[in-house]
């Protein structure tokens, strides 16, 4: 199964785009979308306990395989 089927619905547009495809369509250049990411690993990593707790924690686990992905990809 793709990764883009299971991620959330909150990930897309009104469209049915998924928010990292538009990311992959170069809404963002590399450097920029390492620090969203990070931003967003950060943000949700952060707030958790206080906020959604594991639903928090599952976004940032999204992000960070993004993160990943990108890394990946630079090599």
């Amino acid at each position: 199964m793709d990764k883009a089927t299971l991620r959330p619905s909150y990930y897309k547009d009104k469209r049915g785009k998924d928010l990292f495809s538009h990311f992959k369509d170069g809404l963002l250049n590399r450097e920029q979308l390492s620090g969203f990411y990070l931003g967003n690993i950060m943000k949700y990593l952060t707030r958790y306990r206080e906020k959604n707790g594991v639903e928090d924690l599952e976004k940032a686990s999204v992000y960070l395989d993004q993160l990943k992905e990108l890394e990946k990809d630079e090599k």
